[in-house]
């Protein structure tokens, strides 16, 4: 196999644009995007309940 030439430049843009490293979730941060998404969750189960307990009576004849 032939290897290609890589430009100084072209190594340089390889390293800038390396992935970062996945940054592991603490015990705390986990807790923290349980709480939110359970509150969005209630808040989302709420706003569907008090919308529909203020809506009139479906009249259909």
């Amino acid at each position: 196999m032939r290897q290609q030439f890589r430009s100084p430049a072209a190594k340089a843009a390889d390293n800038y644009f390396k992935q970062a490293p996945q940054k592991v979730a603490t015990d705390y941060e986990k807790a923290q995007q349980a709480f939110h998404a359970n509150r969005e969750r209630l808040k989302a189960e709420r706003l569907a309940r008090d919308a529909r307990q203020k809506s009139p009576p479906d009249r259909t004849r």
